[in-house]
Protein backbone atom coordinates (compact mmCIF):
# COMPACT_ATOMS: atom_id res chain seq x y z
CA UNK A 1 0.00 0.00 0.00
CA UNK A 2 1.36 3.14 -0.86
CA UNK A 3 -0.56 6.15 1.17
CA UNK A 4 -2.06 9.19 -0.37
CA UNK A 5 0.00 12.57 0.41
CA UNK A 6 -1.91 14.97 1.86
CA UNK A 7 -0.25 18.42 0.69
CA UNK A 8 -0.96 20.97 3.11
CA UNK A 9 0.99 23.25 1.46
CA UNK A 10 -1.90 23.16 -1.40
CA UNK A 11 -4.24 23.17 1.37
CA UNK A 12 -2.98 26.36 3.19
CA UNK A 13 -3.25 27.89 0.23
CA UNK A 14 -6.77 27.08 -0.14
CA UNK A 15 -7.42 28.36 3.31
CA UNK A 16 -5.91 31.32 3.08
CA UNK A 17 -8.36 32.08 -0.64
CA UNK A 18 -10.86 31.25 1.71
CA UNK A 19 -9.92 34.10 4.61
CA UNK A 20 -9.43 36.42 1.51
CA UNK A 21 -12.65 35.73 -0.10
CA UNK A 22 -14.23 36.38 3.59
CA UNK A 23 -12.19 39.67 4.61
CA UNK A 24 -13.06 41.19 1.08
CA UNK A 25 -16.78 40.68 1.74
CA UNK A 26 -16.06 42.64 5.63
CA UNK A 27 -14.34 45.57 3.77
CA UNK A 28 -17.19 45.74 1.29
CA UNK A 29 -20.37 44.91 3.36
CA UNK A 30 -19.19 46.36 6.83
CA UNK A 31 -16.13 48.78 5.91
CA UNK A 32 -14.01 46.27 8.33
CA UNK A 33 -10.43 45.50 7.72
CA UNK A 34 -9.20 42.29 10.40
CA UNK A 35 -5.77 43.47 11.74
CA UNK A 36 -3.13 41.22 13.07
CA UNK A 37 -0.46 42.72 15.68
CA UNK A 38 2.37 40.69 16.27
CA UNK A 39 4.96 41.56 19.26
CA UNK A 40 8.86 40.54 18.41
CA UNK A 41 11.06 40.72 21.45
CA UNK A 42 14.98 40.41 20.57
CA UNK A 43 16.61 39.44 17.49
CA UNK A 44 16.09 35.29 17.64
CA UNK A 45 16.81 34.86 13.75
CA UNK A 46 13.77 31.99 13.33
CA UNK A 47 11.58 34.14 14.82
CA UNK A 48 12.54 36.63 12.44
CA UNK A 49 11.66 35.10 9.75
CA UNK A 50 8.52 33.68 11.03
CA UNK A 51 7.17 36.65 11.93
CA UNK A 52 7.73 38.38 8.29
CA UNK A 53 6.63 35.35 6.75
CA UNK A 54 3.57 36.49 8.92
CA UNK A 55 3.19 39.66 8.05
CA UNK A 56 3.65 39.04 4.46
CA UNK A 57 0.52 36.51 4.04
CA UNK A 58 -1.62 38.84 6.55
CA UNK A 59 -1.41 41.80 3.91
CA UNK A 60 -1.86 39.20 0.79
CA UNK A 61 -5.42 38.30 2.68
CA UNK A 62 -6.48 42.16 2.94
CA UNK A 63 -6.18 42.25 6.66
CA UNK A 64 -3.98 44.99 8.61
CA UNK A 65 -0.38 43.69 9.56
CA UNK A 66 0.97 45.65 13.03
CA UNK A 67 4.26 44.52 13.84
CA UNK A 68 6.01 45.63 17.19
CA UNK A 69 9.68 45.16 17.38
CA UNK A 70 11.01 45.34 20.84
CA UNK A 71 14.78 45.12 21.83
CA UNK A 72 16.02 41.69 23.33
CA UNK A 73 16.58 44.09 26.76
CA UNK A 74 12.80 45.16 27.11
CA UNK A 75 11.79 45.06 30.33
CA UNK A 76 8.56 42.70 31.24
CA UNK A 77 7.04 45.60 32.55
CA UNK A 78 7.38 47.16 28.87
CA UNK A 79 6.38 44.40 27.16
CA UNK A 80 2.59 44.12 29.01
CA UNK A 81 2.30 47.93 28.83
CA UNK A 82 2.28 47.01 24.63
CA UNK A 83 0.49 44.07 24.72
CA UNK A 84 -1.97 46.42 26.65
CA UNK A 85 -2.05 48.87 24.30
CA UNK A 86 -2.98 46.33 21.83
CA UNK A 87 -6.37 45.06 23.68
CA UNK A 88 -7.48 48.46 23.86
CA UNK A 89 -7.12 49.22 20.05
CA UNK A 90 -10.29 48.73 18.65
CA UNK A 91 -8.74 48.35 15.06
CA UNK A 92 -6.66 45.40 16.54
CA UNK A 93 -8.40 42.53 15.91
CA UNK A 94 -6.00 39.54 16.49
CA UNK A 95 -2.22 39.37 19.09
CA UNK A 96 0.77 37.04 18.70
CA UNK A 97 3.49 37.76 21.02
CA UNK A 98 6.43 35.36 19.58
CA UNK A 99 7.70 33.05 21.13
CA UNK A 100 10.02 32.18 23.20
CA UNK A 101 10.39 35.09 24.83
CA UNK A 102 14.06 36.16 26.68
CA UNK A 103 14.68 34.47 29.67
CA UNK A 104 13.95 37.52 32.17
CA UNK A 105 10.06 37.71 30.57
CA UNK A 106 7.92 35.11 32.50
CA UNK A 107 5.98 34.21 28.89
CA UNK A 108 3.01 32.36 30.47
CA UNK A 109 2.38 36.23 32.12
CA UNK A 110 2.00 37.80 29.08
CA UNK A 111 0.23 35.27 27.14
CA UNK A 112 -2.18 35.28 30.27
CA UNK A 113 -2.12 39.40 29.44
CA UNK A 114 -3.36 38.95 26.22
CA UNK A 115 -7.07 39.69 25.54
CA UNK A 116 -8.79 36.58 25.25
CA UNK A 117 -10.79 37.33 22.99
CA UNK A 118 -7.68 38.26 20.35
CA UNK A 119 -5.82 35.53 21.85
CA UNK A 120 -5.14 34.12 18.26
CA UNK A 121 -2.75 32.03 19.63
CA UNK A 122 -4.98 29.86 21.84
CA UNK A 123 -2.83 29.51 24.32
CA UNK A 124 -4.63 31.78 27.13
CA UNK A 125 -5.58 29.89 30.62
CA UNK A 126 -9.19 31.38 29.38
CA UNK A 127 -9.18 29.97 25.54
CA UNK A 128 -7.39 26.51 27.43
CA UNK A 129 -9.96 26.32 29.71
CA UNK A 130 -13.34 26.86 27.31
CA UNK A 131 -11.65 24.75 24.62
CA UNK A 132 -11.05 21.87 27.50
CA UNK A 133 -14.96 22.13 27.98
CA UNK A 134 -16.43 22.18 24.82
CA UNK A 135 -16.76 25.97 24.58
CA UNK A 136 -16.24 28.32 21.95
CA UNK A 137 -12.55 29.54 22.08
CA UNK A 138 -10.00 30.49 20.33
CA UNK A 139 -8.13 27.16 18.95
CA UNK A 140 -4.17 27.21 18.66
CA UNK A 141 -2.89 26.90 15.23
CA UNK A 142 -1.51 24.05 14.75
CA UNK A 143 -4.09 21.32 15.78
CA UNK A 144 -6.94 23.36 14.18
CA UNK A 145 -4.49 23.10 10.97
CA UNK A 146 -4.82 19.04 11.78
CA UNK A 147 -8.54 18.98 12.43
CA UNK A 148 -9.10 20.79 8.93
CA UNK A 149 -6.93 18.32 7.02
CA UNK A 150 -8.42 15.09 8.64
CA UNK A 151 -12.11 16.82 8.20
CA UNK A 152 -11.22 17.40 4.61
CA UNK A 153 -9.50 14.07 3.77
CA UNK A 154 -12.27 11.76 6.00
CA UNK A 155 -15.14 14.38 6.06
CA UNK A 156 -16.99 13.18 10.14
CA UNK A 157 -14.39 11.76 12.02
CA UNK A 158 -17.14 10.27 14.37
CA UNK A 159 -16.19 7.03 16.35
CA UNK A 160 -12.60 6.67 14.59
CA UNK A 161 -9.84 5.70 17.25
CA UNK A 162 -6.79 8.59 17.37
CA UNK A 163 -4.07 8.16 19.10
CA UNK A 164 -2.09 11.83 19.62
CA UNK A 165 1.61 11.48 20.57
CA UNK A 166 2.53 14.46 22.58
CA UNK A 167 1.77 16.01 25.49
CA UNK A 168 2.22 19.29 24.97
CA UNK A 169 0.18 22.34 26.01
CA UNK A 170 0.62 24.43 22.85
CA UNK A 171 -0.45 21.13 20.12
CA UNK A 172 -0.98 17.20 22.12
CA UNK A 173 -3.22 18.30 24.71
CA UNK A 174 -5.44 20.25 22.48
CA UNK A 175 -5.31 18.33 19.45
CA UNK A 176 -6.86 15.51 21.85
CA UNK A 177 -9.55 18.56 22.90
CA UNK A 178 -10.32 18.55 19.30
CA UNK A 179 -10.64 15.09 18.16
CA UNK A 180 -12.52 14.48 21.24
CA UNK A 181 -15.24 17.23 20.02
CA UNK A 182 -15.27 15.20 16.83
CA UNK A 183 -16.65 12.31 18.35
CA UNK A 184 -13.25 10.32 18.13
CA UNK A 185 -12.29 8.06 20.88
CA UNK A 186 -8.97 9.32 22.07
CA UNK A 187 -5.72 7.89 23.74
CA UNK A 188 -2.84 10.46 24.73
CA UNK A 189 0.75 9.03 24.57
CA UNK A 190 3.81 10.09 25.51
CA UNK A 191 7.51 8.66 26.37
CA UNK A 192 6.28 7.23 29.84
CA UNK A 193 3.35 4.94 27.82
CA UNK A 194 3.85 1.03 28.18
CA UNK A 195 3.59 -0.86 25.25
CA UNK A 196 3.69 1.89 22.90
CA UNK A 197 3.80 0.53 19.47
CA UNK A 198 0.68 -1.06 20.44
CA UNK A 199 -0.80 1.47 21.87
CA UNK A 200 0.03 3.66 18.08
CA UNK A 201 -0.66 0.30 16.37
CA UNK A 202 -4.50 0.61 17.36
CA UNK A 203 -5.13 4.18 15.95
CA UNK A 204 -7.09 5.18 12.68
CA UNK A 205 -5.59 8.34 12.95
CA UNK A 206 -1.88 9.05 14.56
CA UNK A 207 -1.04 12.47 15.40
CA UNK A 208 2.81 12.49 16.27
CA UNK A 209 3.88 15.88 17.61
CA UNK A 210 6.99 14.66 20.32
CA UNK A 211 9.96 16.71 18.59
CA UNK A 212 11.75 13.34 18.45
CA UNK A 213 13.07 12.51 14.43
CA UNK A 214 11.83 9.58 12.96
CA UNK A 215 10.35 8.13 16.16
CA UNK A 216 7.88 6.15 14.65
CA UNK A 217 8.53 3.16 12.27
CA UNK A 218 6.08 1.85 9.21
CA UNK A 219 5.58 -1.29 11.83
CA UNK A 220 3.95 0.81 14.81
CA UNK A 221 1.08 2.23 11.70
CA UNK A 222 -1.86 0.04 11.29
CA UNK A 223 -2.96 -0.40 7.90
CA UNK A 224 -4.61 2.31 6.40
CA UNK A 225 -4.49 4.73 9.11
CA UNK A 226 -3.93 8.01 8.81
CA UNK A 227 -1.17 10.08 9.88
CA UNK A 228 -0.21 13.36 10.46
CA UNK A 229 2.92 14.53 11.34
CA UNK A 230 3.55 17.63 13.57
CA UNK A 231 7.45 16.87 13.81
CA UNK A 232 9.89 19.62 12.58
CA UNK A 233 13.59 18.19 13.06
CA UNK A 234 16.69 18.80 11.26
CA UNK A 235 19.25 16.25 11.36
CA UNK A 236 22.38 15.31 9.29
CA UNK A 237 22.78 14.44 6.49
CA UNK A 238 25.39 11.53 5.78
CA UNK A 239 26.86 13.49 2.53
CA UNK A 240 27.13 16.35 4.92
CA UNK A 241 24.79 19.74 5.33
CA UNK A 242 21.05 19.34 6.88
CA UNK A 243 17.66 18.47 6.14
CA UNK A 244 14.09 18.50 7.70
CA UNK A 245 12.52 15.43 8.62
CA UNK A 246 9.39 14.88 10.82
CA UNK A 247 8.50 12.65 14.13
CA UNK A 248 7.77 9.80 11.55
CA UNK A 249 9.79 8.07 9.64
CA UNK A 250 8.16 8.54 6.57
CA UNK A 251 9.23 6.06 4.04
CA UNK A 252 8.64 3.31 5.87
CA UNK A 253 4.82 4.70 7.04
CA UNK A 254 3.88 5.80 3.81
CA UNK A 255 3.99 1.57 2.38
CA UNK A 256 1.22 0.85 5.65
CA UNK A 257 -0.42 4.18 5.67
CA UNK A 258 -3.37 5.17 4.14
CA UNK A 259 -2.63 9.02 4.10
CA UNK A 260 -0.20 11.05 5.79
CA UNK A 261 1.77 14.31 5.96
CA UNK A 262 4.61 15.27 4.70
CA UNK A 263 7.78 17.02 6.21
CA UNK A 264 7.94 19.77 5.00
CA UNK A 265 4.59 20.43 3.13
CA UNK A 266 2.68 19.03 5.48
CA UNK A 267 0.91 20.59 8.65
CA UNK A 268 3.90 23.54 9.29
CA UNK A 269 2.39 25.58 5.96
CA UNK A 270 -1.52 25.42 7.93
CA UNK A 271 -0.17 27.04 11.25
CA UNK A 272 -0.09 30.35 9.55
CA UNK A 273 -3.12 29.90 7.12
CA UNK A 274 -4.66 28.98 10.71
CA UNK A 275 -3.13 31.94 12.42
CA UNK A 276 -5.44 34.14 9.79
CA UNK A 277 -8.31 32.04 10.17
CA UNK A 278 -8.29 32.94 13.96
CA UNK A 279 -7.82 36.37 13.19
CA UNK A 280 -10.85 36.58 10.57
CA UNK A 281 -12.80 34.65 13.49
CA UNK A 282 -11.54 36.63 16.00
CA UNK A 283 -12.87 39.87 14.30
CA UNK A 284 -16.40 38.37 13.45
CA UNK A 285 -16.87 37.78 17.05
CA UNK A 286 -15.80 41.38 17.92
CA UNK A 287 -18.25 42.76 15.17
CA UNK A 288 -21.27 40.41 16.13
CA UNK A 289 -21.07 39.01 12.73
CA UNK A 290 -21.20 35.14 11.52
CA UNK A 291 -17.64 33.10 11.79
CA UNK A 292 -16.42 32.11 8.92
CA UNK A 293 -17.68 28.34 7.77
CA UNK A 294 -15.11 25.65 7.36
CA UNK A 295 -12.53 27.67 9.34
CA UNK A 296 -13.29 27.23 12.62
CA UNK A 297 -13.41 23.91 14.89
Amino acid sequence: MTADIIDGKAFAAKVRGQVGEHVAKLKAEHGITPGLAVVLVGEDPASQVYVRSKGKMTVEVGMTSVERKLPADTSEEALLAVVNELNQAPEIHGILVQLPLPEHIDAELVINAIDPAKDVDGFHISNVGLLGTGQKSMVPCTPLGCLMMLRDYHGSLSGMDAVVLGRSNIVGKPMAQLLLGDSCTVTIAHSRTKNLPEVVRRADIVVAAVGRPCMVPGDWIKPGATVIDVGINRVEKPEGGTRLVGDVDFDSCAEVAGAITPVPGGVGPMTIACLLANTLTACCRANGLPEPEGLTA
